[in-house]
């Protein structure tokens, strides 16, 4: 019997060293811990301070991009940015997440959850866009103006998911909610995403031309630790919106964000897809 408590207490041990090991490297803030260039060219793509930040850069040639290692189920995560200074028009930095990258090719139904900064002129805005997809359904894009130059420092940028809703985040103001509706008919991501960062270039994001005198534009990231699920396939979701993660327990703002919340909305939008003459469903449950 002595033996057989001994080797139980073994037994859990070891299973509870290995998910601590892989939550350690996941909580580690290396980016080459975590994630992995998708860039061939390097100059377009550097690391300083031993992996704890990574400069984007983009030209007239080609822009940049990474992706984290693994695919999640359900998380809340973030990523610190600092966007590109001077004129930007026609300059995306990004940071979402997918079911579909360059190895995992997009189809019909993918689903996505994005953080797209528009770039502009100097002195005119910079347009934070965020946009849900789900099993393919676009056309969800909202837009806000910063009450901050995003260019100067770094801000943190947030994605919660889990079973429940998806929440935007700007530093740890809540700027979008999107509830899970699905007993509604409202499709919802149901499918394991991989965190993904880009600079790239878009004439549909400025009413302005690009003056590429400006280029190299760059983008700083920081914060490359991650909060999630690893999850590959849509067999371990349902373990992913399990009680054993805490973001899972995330069901409503509390009081001082819903404050934060609604100033947000009242203040600072620019364009809602819920304010067209034909609002989606979702609309009057996420206001």
């Amino acid at each position: 019997m002595a033996f057989s408590v001994v080797r139980l207490f073994l037994f859990l041990l070891l299973i509870g060293g290995g998910v601590l090991a892989r939550e350690t490297n996941l909580l580690d803030g290396n980016f080459y811990h975590n994630y992995r260039t998708l860039t061939t060219d390097s100059s377009h793509f550097r690391s300083s301070n031993n992996g704890r930040e990574v400069r984007l850069s983009m030209d007239n040639s080609s822009g940049a991009s990474f992706v984290s290692k693994q695919w999640f189920g359900s998380g809340f995560f973030h990523m610190k940015i600092k966007l590109p200074r001077g004129n930007s028009a026609g300059v995306v930095t990004t940071f979402y997440l997918t079911s579909g990258d360059g190895d995992r090719v997009k189809d019909k139904a993918h689903d996505e959850l994005d953080f797209e900064f528009l770039g502009n002129i100097k002195g005119e805005p910079i347009l934070l866009q965020t946009n849900v997809f789900a099993n393919g359904t676009a056309g969800r894009e909202q837009r806000i103006t910063l009450w901050f130059d995003p260019t100067t420092e770094y801000h943190d940028y947030k994605i919660l998911w889990n079973q429940n809703q998806i929440v935007f985040y700007v530093d740890d103001i809540p700027i979008r909610v999107f509830k899970n509706l699905t007993e509604s008919g409202v499709p919802f991501p149901s499918q394991p995403l991989q965190i993904q960062a880009s600079l790239w270039h878009a004439k549909w994001a400025s009413q302005n031309e690009t003056d590429w005198s400006y280029a190299p534009f760059k983008a700083h990231y920081q914060g490359f630790d991650i909060s999630g699920c690893p999850c590959a396939t849509k067999q371990c979701m349902i373990e992913c919106y399990g009680q054993n993660y805490w973001w899972n327990d995330i069901r409503e703002l509390n009081s001082d964000q819903r404050r934060a919340y609604e100033d947000v909305r009242s203040r600072h939008m620019h364009y809602d897809y819920c304010a067209s003459h034909t609002p989606a469903p979702e609309c009057s449950f996420n206001s």
